[in-house]
C-alpha cells in the first residue's frame, strides 16, 4: 500500500467526519493517536475536548444551545491498564467495560453497531492501542450498515501486530461531504506520522477543514515506559 501524505488527506476532503490516526513515530520512540471531530450543525459545532481522567470526553461549549446529546456527548478515549482505546461514539464505554471482563476488542464491538441516525447511518470506528515492556500494536475497527442499508451491520477489524516506524493508519466515517454522507470505504489508509506531538498536532489541526473542524486530541505514548504526553485543541475557546 502507497503511503500518503495525511496533511493531504485532510486538506483536499472538506469533511472526513469524525477520524482516528494511529502508528509510530519515524523515531520508533512513540506510539501516536490522534482523534478529531467535525461538525456541519450548531449542535454538533458546540463542543470542546475536555481531559477526564487519563482520557477525555466532548462536552458542550454553550450549553444553552446543545439539543440532542445522544451522539455527540461521549468519551473518545479512555485508558485501560496498558490499553489505550479511541473511538468516535459511547463504544469506547462498551469496549472498556468488556475488555475489563475479559473480552477482547473485536467481541467488544460485536455488541455494537453503526450510529442510529439514518439516512446516513454513521460508521462506529474506534482503535486500540497496547503498550508494553517496550512492544506495541494496534487494531482498528469499523462497524458500517450495509452499503446504506440499516437492516445489516458490516463488522471490519484491522490488526497490527508490528508497526512499522514512521507508518500510522488513518480512519474515518465518511468519504466526504453530502446526502446523505457517504461512510467510509476500504481499510484503514496508511499515512505518515511525526517525531514531535507539537508539530503533528499543528499539521493535523491546520490541515482540516477551517470551518468545520471542531476539536483535536493527540497522545504520543513512549514504547519504552509508558508514559504520554497530550495536546488538545479546541476550535471553541473562551
Amino acid at each position: 500500500m502507497e503511503m500518503k501524505s495525511i496533511q493531504m488527506e485532510l486538506s483536499t476532503n472538506s469533511y472526513p467526519g469524525r477520524g482516528i490516526v494511529i502508528g509510530k513515530s519515524p523515531n520508533g520512540k512513540y506510539a501516536v493517536a490522534a482523534y478529531f471531530i467535525m461538525g456541519r450543525s450548531e449542535n454538533s459545532r458546540n463542543r470542546v475536548f475536555v481531559t477526564e481522567g487519563e482520557g477525555i470526553r466532548t462536552e458542550a461549549f454553550d450549553p444553552g444551545k446543545l439539543s440532542d446529546p445522544s451522539l455527540i456527548i461521549y468519551a473518545p478515549v479512555r485508558v485501560l491498564g496498558n490499553k489505550t482505546i479511541v473511538t468516535n461514539g459511547d463504544q469506547t464505554d462498551t469496549i472498556y467495560e468488556l475488555m475489563d471482563n475479559q473480552q477482547t476488542f473485536e467481541q467488544s464491538l460485536r455488541t455494537r453497531e453503526f450510529e442510529p441516525d439514518a439516512p446516513n447511518y454513521t460508521p462506529r470506528i474506534s482503535g486500540i492501542l497496547h503498550v508494553e515492556a517496550g512492544s506495541f500494536n494496534y487494531a482498528m475497527s469499523i462497524l458500517k450498515s450495509n452499503n446504506g442499508d440499516p437492516s445489516g451491520c458490516n463488522r471490519y477489524t484491522f490488526a497490527y501486530t508490528s508497526p512499522k516506524a514512521g507508518e500510522a493508519h488513518f480512519i474515518h466515517t465518511y468519504m466526504g461531504d453530502g446526502n446523505p454522507l457517504p461512510s467510509f470505504e476500504g481499510e484503514p489508509k496508511l499515512v505518515d506520522a511525526a517525531d514531535d506531538i507539537d508539530a503533528y498536532t499543528e499539521l493535523l489541526w491546520n490541515s482540516l477543514n477551517a470551518d468545520n473542524k471542531v476539536s483535536l486530541f493527540v497522545r504520543y505514548i513512549s514504547i519504552e515506559d509508558g508514559t504520554y504526553e497530550t495536546r488538545i485543541v479546541n476550535k471553541n475557546t473562551k
